[in-house]
């Protein structure tokens, strides 16, 4: 199953992709602010993927992935799910949010001039 890899991914974005539309979540909208966001997960595990690849801690089954390989021999579907996983984890926070109304603090919650 050479494309299983790029076939979770996908089923992971179809399984949380819905919520930017039909809760309108605005995940995607907000490109700026979820560039940002998983920016550090996928620079912190990228680089922690590259080290444990080089020290020979673990390697990925060429018959799962595509065979496309990043320099140090990370494949292409593991920076994907470094992003991936981010965005539906952002999409599922915004929708419990949108669902249960919870603020999460980036939000207006007083008027001009009112104090606390």
């Amino acid at each position: 199953m050479k494309l299983a890899y790029l076939g979770v991914l996908a089923f992971i974005l179809l399984a949380t992709g819905w919520l930017e539309i039909v809760l309108r979540t605005r995940v995607y909208r907000r490109w700026k602010r979820l560039l940002i966001t998983i920016a550090v997960p996928v620079v912190v595990f990228v680089i922690w993927d590259l080290y444990a690849i080089s020290a020979g801690h673990w390697g990925f089954d060429s018959d799962t992935t595509t065979g496309i390989v990043l320099p140090g021999n990370l494949p292409i579907e593991e920076l994907l799910f470094f992003i991936v996983i981010p965005i539906a984890s952002v999409l599922s926070l915004e929708a419990v949010r949108s669902v249960k109304s919870w603020p999460v603090g980036d939000e207006t919650t007083h008027a001009a001039g009112e104090s606390r």
